[in-house]
């Protein structure tokens, strides 16, 4: 089936959108196609636990590091990949020009960051790989904010740093004329091996953005004043493409009411509390399971006890301690759908067919498990996995996120 790292390509929502420069109550939408580049050790759950450690500044515990290593391995061996039997839906890349004459990157759209960074003419050339650059000497707007760096370090190691510039951004129509742009002097290799990514455009909230001495306004904190409503929309979706919706809730996208929940941004994360669960058709517990709402990782992770109980009702599944995690036959039929509360009426429900993640390296015919433990984070993480199920509104205006049922 198909391996679903996937680019956007920008399409205006509305006629004023047809502007190049930003007029009131603007509109625009974010289309995702597919890539069909992204493949091996990338796509493997090991892989998808070890991006969320580094990205939230966790070190790899000993058992995920020896699934890293052993996953790195078997896709060494080309005979262990093959007749991967699900479909796998990683990160999201859309395209955003920079500068003037605009220069067309792909970006991941990561509403757990706040930092727009890329890979650019000043990154050491040992590191790049075929990604796209970023010349800031080739755009007649950009200026470098002297005396301002940048400096990302993840707790797997790895790291990104350089220099800032403000220049013009462009998504669909909607420019910012002064935008931080955070050039790339250094980077870990891990991004290097990701050719299609030239870096990241972050939707969290700027408290945590990395820019010294000064932080810098996010890409959506410069556009809501010209949006007419001051959010954006999520619609990510299982096998097939989703859209990101700025400044408008596009009533066909969903079939439910919004539910709202508050969201506390004192982390700089679009952080929210559930309300509870249920596994199949098992009683809804009421419980409080605060977490962030992350376009940008892959897997859904909750509490330890939570994500037992919901595999002790899936056949044959098991820990994997070479995997790192929960696998299970992949040709299960059954497998529960995994309810969750939002205040006290939504319930959002994700079905068990989503839970599918990616082949296991361990054990021929086992699927690495789509919720895992959020044991070594402290907190839980909305991740793709739940997302994909759900319509989702970000609202920067209430600071508030809202969900809807929608077709599936």
């Amino acid at each position: 089936m198909l391996l679903l790292h996937t680019f956007c390509f920008i399409l205006p929502g509305v006629a004023a959108l047809a502007l190049r420069s930003p007029t009131p109550r603007s509109t625009f939408s974010v289309p995702q196609v597919g890539n069909p580049d992204y493949t091996g050790f990338a796509t493997s759950g090991p892989a998808a636990l070890a991006r969320t450690y580094a990205k939230y500044g966790r070190t790899l515990p000993d058992y995920v590091y020896r699934a890293v290593e052993h996953a790195k391995a078997a896709f060494h061996d080309k005979g262990s990949v093959t007749n991967q039997p699900q479909v796998l839906d990683s990160a999201y890349l859309c395209e955003v020009s920079l500068g003037s004459p605009p220069q067309s990157l792909f970006l991941d759209f990561d509403t757990g960051s706040s930092d727009l960074w890329v890979f650019s003419s000043i990154t050491d050339p040992s590191v790049v790989g075929r990604q796209k650059l970023y010349a800031p000497e080739r755009s007649k707007t950009s200026r470098k904010i002297d005396g301002a760096s940048w400096s990302i370090k993840y707790g797997d190691g790895t790291s990104a740093y350089g220099d800032v510039y403000l220049d013009q951004v462009d998504v669909g129509g909607i420019v910012v004329k002064s935008q931080a742009i955070e050039a790339a002097t250094n980077v870990s290799n891990r991004f290097t091996a990701n050719s299609a990514e030239s870096g990241l455009l972050g939707l969290a909230f700027g408290t945590i953005n990395t820019v010294k001495p000064t932080k810098q306004a996010t890409f959506f904190d410069n556009v809501k004043a010209v949006l007419a409503e001051p959010l954006f929309t999520v619609d990510l979706k299982k096998g097939a493409f989703g859209t990101y919706d700025f400044g408008y809730v596009d009533q066909n996208k969903k079939t439910s009411h919004i539910t709202w929940t508050s969201v506390n941004s004192s982390r700089g994360f679009w952080d929210i509390s559930s309300t509870g669960y249920a596994v199949g058709n098992n009683k809804f517990i009421k419980t409080s399971i605060n977490g962030i709402v992350d376009t940008g990782t892959t897997l859904l992770f909750l509490p330890d006890e939570i994500v037992q109980g919901y595999y002790r009702n899936v056949k044959d599944s098991t820990y994997s301690t070479i995997e790192g995690g929960w696998i299970f036959p992949c040709d299960n039929e059954n497998n529960p759908d995994f309810t969750f509360g939002i205040g006290a009426h939504y319930r959002g429900r994700i079905p068990g067919s989503y839970m599918n993640y990616a082949q296991a390296i361990s054990q021929f015919g086992y699927c690495f498990g789509g919720i895992q433990s959020d044991v070594d984070f402290g907190f839980s993480i909305y991740g793709d996995i739940l997302l994909k199920s759900q319509f989702v509104v970000f609202d920067g205006g209430n600071t508030r996120v809202g969900f809807a049922s929608k077709k599936l």
